[in-house]
C-alpha cells in the first residue's frame, strides 16, 4: 500500500487512520466473524448489565465486595464499547477509516479502562484480605466512604496513566493515510504506523504496560499470600473451605485477566505472523469481559440467586401482562 505524504505533529489533523483488521482474513469470512464478535459483545452487555442491576436492586448484595464488582462490570462494558462497535462496522460494512481525534480517543479510553480494571482487581484483593485476615476490623476499614475512595482512586489513577503516552504519540508524524495493522487503535499499532522514530514511544508504552500489569499483579499476589497464610491457620476444614470459597470468583477473574495479557504478550513477542499479533490483542480486549459475568453467576451463589430472582420477576410480569391481554 502506498502512503502519500508525511505530516509533522502540527499537521496531524489531516491524517486519517486505516484499520486493516485481520489482513489475511478472506472477505468471505467477514460476515461469520462479524456474527461471532456481535454475539460476544451482546453476551458482554447482557451479562454485565445483569450483574449491575442485580447488585443495585438486591439489598443483600449491598456489600463492599459487590460494590467493587459493579465497578468491574461497568469497566467491562465501557472498555468493549470503546473498540467492538468499530470492529463490527469494519467486518460488516468494510468501514476501515477513523479520523485522527477518534483514533486517539479510542486509544486513550481503551488503555485507560483496562488500567482501571487492573487496579479494581487490586482493590478487590484488598477487600478479601481484610475480610479474611482481619474480620473484626472489616466493618471499620471497609466503610462506604472508604470503598468509594478506593474505587475512585483506581479509576482516576488509571485514567491519568495513559495520558503522557497518548499525548506524545499524537505529536508524532503520520502519513495522510496511516495504515494501522490492527482492529482498533492500540498504542503500539499506532506508534508503528508513524513516520517518526518509534523507539521512544515503544519504550514508554512498554514501561507503562509493565507498571500497569506487574505492579497490580504483585499486590494481588501479596494479598493472597497473606490470605493463604491466614486460612491455613484455621483449624476446621469447613472454615478453610468457606474462606477459600469467598475468594474463588475473584481468583478466577484475576487468572482470566492475566492469562489474556499473557496471550497478547506472547503473540507480540513470538515470531508469529501479524494476524496472530492482532488476534492476541483482540483476545485480551474481549476474553475477560465475556468471562467475568459467567464466573460470578456460576461461582457466586448470592449473585446467581439475585439474577435468577430478577429474571423470574420479569418473566412473571410479562406472563401476567400477556394473560391479562388475552382475557
Amino acid at each position: 500500500m502506498e502512503n502519500i505524504a508525511c505530516n509533522n505533529g502540527s499537521e496531524n489533523s489531516q491524517t486519517s487512520f486505516y484499520l486493516t483488521g485481520i489482513p489475511s482474513l478472506q472477505k468471505s469470512l467477514f460476515l461469520p466473524v462479524f456474527f461471532i464478535f456481535l454475539l460476544l459483545y451482546l453476551l458482554i452487555l447482557v451479562g454485565n448489565t445483569l450483574i449491575l442491576v442485580a447488585v443495585v436492586a438486591e439489598p443483600s448484595l449491598h456489600k463492599p465486595m459487590y460494590f467493587f464488582l459493579i465497578n468491574l462490570s461497568a469497566l467491562d462494558i465501557f472498555s468493549t464499547t470503546t473498540t467492538v462497535p468499530k470492529l463490527l462496522s469494519l467486518f460488516l460494512l468494510g468501514d476501515h477509516f477513523l479520523s485522527f481525534p477518534a483514533c486517539f480517543l479510542q486509544m486513550y479510553l481503551f488503555h485507560g479502562f483496562n488500567c482501571s480494571e487492573a487496579f479494581i482487581l487490586v482493590v478487590m484483593a484488598y477487600d478479601r484480605y481484610v475480610a479474611i485476615c482481619r474480620p473484626l476490623h472489616y466493618p471499620v476499614h471497609m466503610t462506604p466512604q472508604t470503598n468509594t475512595a478506593l474505587a475512585a482512586s483506581a479509576w482516576i489513577t488509571a485514567l491519568l496513566l495513559p495520558v503522557p503516552a497518548v499525548v506524545q504519540t499524537s505529536q508524532m508524524a503520520f502519513d495522510n493515510i496511516a495504515y494501522i495493522y490492527h482492529c482498533f487503535c492500540d498504542h503500539l499499532a499506532v506508534v508503528q504506523a508513524s513516520c517518526s522514530d518509534t523507539s521512544p514511544q515503544t519504550l514508554m508504552g512498554f514501561c507503562i504496560a509493565m507498571v500497569v500489569s506487574f505492579l497490580p499483579l504483585l499486590l494481588v499476589l501479596l494479598s493472597y499470600a497473606r490470605i493463604l497464610a491466614s486460612v491455613l491457620r484455621i483449624n476446621s476444614k469447613e472454615g478453610r473451605s468457606k474462606a477459600f470459597s469467598t475468594c474463588s470468583s475473584h481468583l478466577l477473574v484475576v487468572g482470566t485477566y492475566y492469562s489474556s495479557i499473557a496471550v497478547a504478550y506472547v503473540a507480540y513477542r513470538a515470531d508469529l505472523a501479524l494476524d496472530f499479533h492482532i488476534v492476541g490483542n483482540v483476545v485480551f480486549a474481549i476474553l475477560t469481559p465475556v468471562l467475568n459475568p459467567l464466573i460470578y453467576t456460576l461461582r457466586n451463589k448470592d449473585v446467581k440467586a439475585a439474577i435468577t430472582k430478577i429474571i423470574y420477576v420479569k418473566t412473571q410480569a410479562v406472563v401476567g401482562k400477556l394473560t391479562f391481554k388475552s382475557s
